[in-house]
């Protein structure tokens, strides 16, 4: 007899499984999307980076956030974008975000970015999601974003030299205890860019690797 194989969950019922269940931690909030987007260490570094790039450009550009969570980043960044737009895969997050967080410029969507027609803007970011997607999703976002000029990829990386791009499991896990991670210049990825510079870069205590924020122009 054929041993069943077990299919993988829906990436959808997969990440609303962690905000409902608290996989990520924060049993006090309503909805958390993990120490990375509350620790001030991780989060203070990160938001002078991709804020100063904003700035840099007179506060002009739209941004679309791919995987906006529960928007405890994004919603420092509203001031400094002429449009921001948050996407999520979770519905109960996008309406709870869409009650919370009401600014003229902003507004929500839920949409799986690896599947649906994704909004136009000048700037795509994309922090700390990829990371936890499978490969084949990751070459379907890959194909949509060639419609941004620039696109701030933040990823939580091992230390030193590591095998890129193992695939994995959409879910709560990373591709950090297998020693790999996103690299979207390698294959099968594979990404375009005209220019690429690390805006920001954190090494995480007790060898939990690093988190890098890359600016691509393409």
């Amino acid at each position: 007899m054929k041993e069943k194989i077990k299919k993988p969950w829906p990436t959808k019922a997969a990440m609303s499984q962690i905000y409902e269940q608290h996989l990520w931690g924060g049993k006090a909030f309503d909805f958390y999307s993990g120490e990375g987007s509350h620790i001030p260490n991780i989060t203070k570094p990160y938001l002078d980076a991709v804020t100063s790039f904003l700035k840099s450009h007179r506060n002009s550009l739209s941004v679309c956030d791919l995987g906006c969570g529960d928007f405890n980043i994004g919603k420092q960044l509203l001031n400094n974008t002429k449009r921001y737009i948050a996407i999520d895969i979770v519905p109960s997050l996008i309406e709870r975000n869409k009650t919370k967080f009401k600014v003229s410029h902003l507004e929500f969507h839920c949409l799986d970015i690896s599947k649906d027609e994704l909004p136009i803007a000048d700037c795509v970011i994309l922090r700390q999601v990829l990371q936890h997607l499978s490969n084949a999703e990751i070459i379907s976002i890959i194909k949509t974003l060639r419609v941004y000029k620039y696109l701030i990829l933040t990823e939580h990386l091992p230390t030193g030299d590591f095998i890129p791009n193992k695939d994995i499991i959409s879910g709560q896990g990373i591709r950090l205890k297998h020693n790999s991670g996103v690299d979207l210049l390698k294959s099968p990825f594979n990404l375009k860019a005209l220019q690429q510079r690390v805006l920001n870069k954190i090494t995480l205590e007790d060898n939990q690797g690093e988190i890098v924020t890359t600016l691509f122009t393409l």
